[in-house]
């Protein structure tokens, strides 16, 4: 089977993630870990309380930007399967918004790629986020965007934008998630545009 036959994708609209149809869709006797990233709605944030986080997104776009990423991930580690879900609309605290799977014959490879794809879908894909609180409600930008977009008044395409292209990962000495820092780098050959 192809990588990309081994990618699930997908954007739920009001449903809630089934972390096991993920996990059962990665699994396989080859493979000897499973990493996983469940992100959830916090009931607060700044000393605020949220009742609940609203996600809207453009879905085309947002899945392509994730068929790159997995791309990406497959090119810097051993991967055998990788599963992607984000909900859309209403997540009440308490609540999962975004999970990420992947199994690997070894772990090192598995959890790399899995904190790997969750910060570049948090920094790069089109998903946005609105918290909502019993005091007002704010749309928010996720730190990994504005750590990438030192100066907003650029245009996105100068900074390495939304899926402005294939990444080049380059992880130091190659060691665990936990070990060391993973660089990446936009090359401009691959588009999701």
């Amino acid at each position: 089977m192809a990588d990309e036959d081994r990618n699930l994708i997908e954007i739920l609209a009001n449903s809630p993630i089934d972390f096991n149809k993920y996990i059962g869709y990665v699994s396989s006797p080859k493979c000897g870990a499973i990493a996983t990233f469940a992100g959830t709605t916090r009931d607060t944030f700044d000393g605020k309380e949220v009742l609940e986080l609203q996600y809207e997104a453009y879905v085309p776009m947002a899945v392509r930007c994730l068929k790159s990423l997995c791309s990406s991930a497959r090119s810097s580690w051993d991967i055998h399967s990788i599963a992607v879900a984000h909900c859309l609309g209403t997540v009440p605290v308490g609540e999962t918004s975004v999970f990420v799977a992947i199994s690997s014959v070894h772990r090192a490879d598995a959890l790399d790629a899995c904190k790997f794809l969750i910060d570049e879908l948090k920094a790069s894909v089109p998903i946005w986020k609105k918290e909502v609180y019993t005091n007002g409600e704010v749309w928010k930008e996720n730190k990994e965007f504005i750590e990438r977009m030192p100066d907003l008044g650029k245009a996105s395409h100068d900074q390495g934008g939304a899926c402005s292209g294939k990444k080049k990962v380059e992880a130091h000495e190659r060691k665990s998630c936990c070990g060391t820092k993973v660089k990446v780098n936009d090359e401009s050959a691959d588009s999701c545009r």
